[in-house]
Formats: structure tokens, C-alpha cells, sequence
């Protein structure tokens, strides 16, 4: 069974960072893409960032130039980094491991998800 635990999360002031994690138990961590979401009060969940097992990554419009996501198959780990904090990047934010390779081939696995709030 795959279980992914986030963490880093927290409060943080307009134009700050923050750095999250997703570490993962199992052995296809390296031979999956993995990716963040996030789910603001009253909104849909909607995709952050992706990154494939080779590293090619994608994000959404509205980060783009803000955050990075990176990971390190040695520890079975991938991140999140936030720079540049908006207001509306509040969210509670999940990682989750995909069926393949590839950033297309579909979400299966969610962790608990981790709270991120910016403050005005």
C-alpha cells in the first residue's frame, strides 16, 4: 500500500515562501510521475504542479514563475517550493502519485493533504 505524508505547510505573510514536502512509502516512487494540487474553501480541487519520473514538470498558470516542484527519488520525496505568496494561493495542498510515468497518465494515490495560509 502507498501512503504519502505532506508536510510544511503553515502561516505565512504575503510575498514569503514555503517549501513543502510528500514523502512517500513503497518502491514505484521513482517510476511515477507525481504531482500537488490544492482545494480552497468553496472551490474545486485544482492541479499546481506536475513532474514526471524523468523530471519534466508543468504547473499552472497562476504559479508559474512562483513555485518549483523538484523531487529526489533517493528519498522517495517531492516538493513544493512557493515563493512570492499571494492571498489566493491559500489552499489546502495535496501531492499524489500518478498511474505512470508520464504527467498524463492520471492521479491514483492522495495524501492527507497540508494546510497553507497567506496572510495580507
Amino acid at each position: 500500500q502507498v501512503q504519502l505524508v505532506e508536510s510544511g505547510g503553515g502561516l505565512v505573510q504575503v510575498g514569503g515562501s514555503l517549501r513543502l514536502s510528500c514523502a512517500a512509502s513503497g518502491s514505484i516512487f521513482s517510476s511515477n510521475a507525481m504531482g500537488w494540487y490544492r482545494q480552497a474553501p468553496g472551490k474545486q480541487r485544482e492541479l499546481v504542479a506536475r513532474i514526471s519520473s524523468g523530471g519534466t514538470t508543468n504547473y499552472v498558470s497562476s504559479v508559474k514563475g512562483r513555485f518549483t516542484i523538484s523531487r529526489d527519488n533517493a528519498k522517495n520525496t517531492v516538493y513544493l517550493q512557493m515563493n512570492s505568496l499571494k492571498p489566493e494561493d491559500t489552499a489546502v495542498y495535496y501531492c499524489a502519485l500518478y498511474r505512470g510515468s508520464s504527467i498524463f497518465s492520471g492521479t491514483s494515490y492522495w495524501g492527507q493533504g497540508t494546510q497553507v495560509t497567506v496572510s495580507s
